[in-house]
């Protein structure tokens, strides 16, 4: 296959290249290290593979894809990501992907089985994936089953955290507003606080952690 790879750290965009053309005998003939060099390189060499990293230095990888897909490049693609919550669970199945593997967890042994899976037409998920997956679809109340998009958004803000009024300067509401999504999250959540709306928000991934969390990198 041909495949680019889409990854911001360098010393990680080299294993990849590695298990995918020493390890697996497949072309990189793409890499990019911003979403922006991404929308540039990739409908240039149309790759039959896609290796995404989601958290980008300035886009998310996952609009980096739907910004591909509006110019009709609809290539098969695996997800890479440096942590794994519900959030990034409820996203990466809604982009219809063909892969996921989580970087602080998965090996370079996965990362090829996952690559293997995709050139033969299949899918290939971790079972840790698959197992929340289920959970998720089991649990009535999960957020995105009962709060509006919205609603995701203003409690993502809370988990900054922010404050009403900085929230409704951001998403050019009035602060009795946000206010009051804040108090419907709440009751739908069954949160009592705003202390626990925002460790809520950071548990689910709505707030995204720290730009300098940085988990292991796949091993051998």
């Amino acid at each position: 296959m041909k495949i680019v790879i889409v990854e911001d750290e360098r010393l990680f965009r080299d294993v990849l290249r590695k298990a995918c053309t020493a390890d697996l005998g497949h072309d990189v003939v793409g890499e990019a290290g911003t979403g922006k060099e991404a929308l540039a390189v990739v409908p240039t060499v149309h790759p039959d593979l896609l290796i995404l990293d989601i958290h980008l230095p300035d886009m998310d990888g996952l609009e980096v894809l739907k910004s591909l897909r509006r110019k009709r490049a609809l290539i098969r693609t695996l997800v890479i990501s440096s942590y794994f919550d519900e959030y990034t669970l409820c996203r990466i199945e809604q982009a219809a992907v063909q892969g996921f593997i989580d970087k602080s967890t998965n090996t370079v042994a996965e990362l090829s089985l996952a690559i293997t899976a995709i050139e033969g037409g299949s899918t290939y998920f971790p079972k840790p994936f698959t197992e929340a997956r289920r959970a998720h679809s089991r649990n009535p109340v999960a957020f995105d089953k009962v709060l509006t998009d919205r609603e995701q958004t203003i409690l993502g803000l809370v988990g900054e955290p922010l404050s009403d009024a900085e929230i409704a300067a951001q998403l050019k509401l009035s602060p009795e507003t946000v206010e009051k999504h804040r108090f419907n999250i709440m009751r739908k959540l069954g949160l009592r606080s705003r202390a626990e709306s925002a460790r809520f928000a950071r548990r689910c991934g709505l707030t995204p952690p720290p730009v300098a969390f940085r988990p292991r990198p796949l091993l051998d």
